[in-house]
């Protein structure tokens, strides 16, 4: 690319400071502005980058000719804030989840076709050299048709960590708990790998978080449109946290699985990356003693790099491509659109006793 895109920031928190430093690294993006409510501090964080500060996407467009905007706010406010960039004009990437209900979705992605312009979902785990080996072993025909998928998250947060931002822990300004903050990554991953969600069924509870309000571990059974079905089982509640999984098994009896997070589980602005990625699960015929090399190579590469921000960067690499040349981003919001049907059903699941379809 002759002239990188020029992006913003909606929003100035803790993961906001990875995705600026995503984008000074990136080959094809630069960042210039950030809006948000609070001004002072999003005068704070311009100030610590070099940026300018706005009160919104549009005079982020008019003053400093951005042309696309990673949202990042609370989850609540997700599809409200990626709408006002959408409707500036802008091409919006929109951190996880995209929205907590499906016809917030299907509103973004409705706005964005009509303003012609593009919007992706962050999900930086797909950028894993162990998630793409099972995405390439589907797409080759290796494990016949994904029938069954797994994820397995047993993680922790501790008190500290509900009290670091105001917002969390509660219904109206974290929208929920595992089910909305930590899962979503595992949980695009299993449609990416599965394909596209028709049911869900679940519920969730709060095991040992007496100080908030949402659920802390959730269990849920998944509807693929392929006819195949994902068993979920998410939780917050395992100290000091083990792991988190997403494992596929198809029709032709082959099973390959993703360690996606191992031992404490990586929190943004107070932690690194516990343990790198791999392939724990592998038995394609003939590929089976793969995983020993596989493990090696990704431990030396995650030595090389700061897995906090490099996919990031990989992701925005690759929607600023798409800006400039038209195509389609790997992430899309009917990508997107899949982990929200599995956050929905699983709330809705619960609160109605019922499967709920799509």
């Amino acid at each position: 690319m002759e002239k990188k895109i020029k992006f913003g920031l909606y929003g100035y928190g803790k993961v906001a400071q990875l995705h600026a430093k995503a984008l000074a690294a990136s080959r094809n993006a630069e960042l210039v502005s950030v809006c948000g409510r609070n001004s002072d501090k999003a005068k704070a964080f311009a100030s610590s980058w070099g940026l300018e500060a706005r009160a919104s996407a549009q005079e982020m467009a008019d003053r400093d000719h951005v042309q696309a905007v990673i949202v990042t706010t609370p989850h609540p406010m997700h599809a409200e804030h990626a709408l006002e960039c959408v409707r500036a004009d802008l091409h919006v990437l929109v951190e996880k989840p995209m929205a907590l209900r499906v016809a917030d979705a299907d509103s973004m992605i409705s706005e964005a076709g009509s303003r012609k312009v593009l919007l992706g979902v962050i999900s930086q785990r797909r950028w894993y050299p162990s998630a793409i080996r099972i995405k390439r072993a589907i797409d080759e025909g290796a494990l016949g048709v994904p029938l069954l998928g797994q994820v397995t998250i047993l993680g922790w947060r501790d008190e500290a960590y509900y009290d670091s931002d105001p917002w969390r822990g509660t219904w109206r300004n974290e929208g929920g708990g595992v089910i909305v903050n930590q899962a979503p990554h595992q949980f695009d991953l299993l449609s990416w790998f599965m394909g596209p969600v028709s049911g869900v069924s679940g519920s969730w509870i709060n095991a040992n978080h007496p100080y908030i309000e949402v659920d802390d571990s959730a269990v849920a059974m998944v509807h693929f449109k392929n006819g195949g079905l994902g068993s979920i089982f998410v939780s917050n509640s395992q100290k000091p946290g083990i792991y988190a999984k997403v494992y596929v098994h198809g029709s032709s009896g082959a099973s390959a699985g993703v360690q996606t997070d191992g031992g404490a589980m990586f929190i943004a602005g107070r932690s690194g990356i516990a343990e790198p990625p791999f392939n724990d699960l592998w038995t394609i015929p003939g590929e089976e003693k793969l995983l020993a090399a596989w493990k090696k190579e990704d431990e030396e590469f995650f030595a090389r790099i700061d897995a906090t921000w490099y996919f990031f960067a990989l992701q925005i690499d690759d929607f600023a491509r798409s800006i400039a040349t038209g195509g389609k981003p790997m992430v899309t919001g009917e990508d997107g659109r899949e982990a929200v049907k599995i956050i929905e059903g699983i709330y809705r699941s619960a609160e109605t006793q019922r499967s709920i379809f799509y």
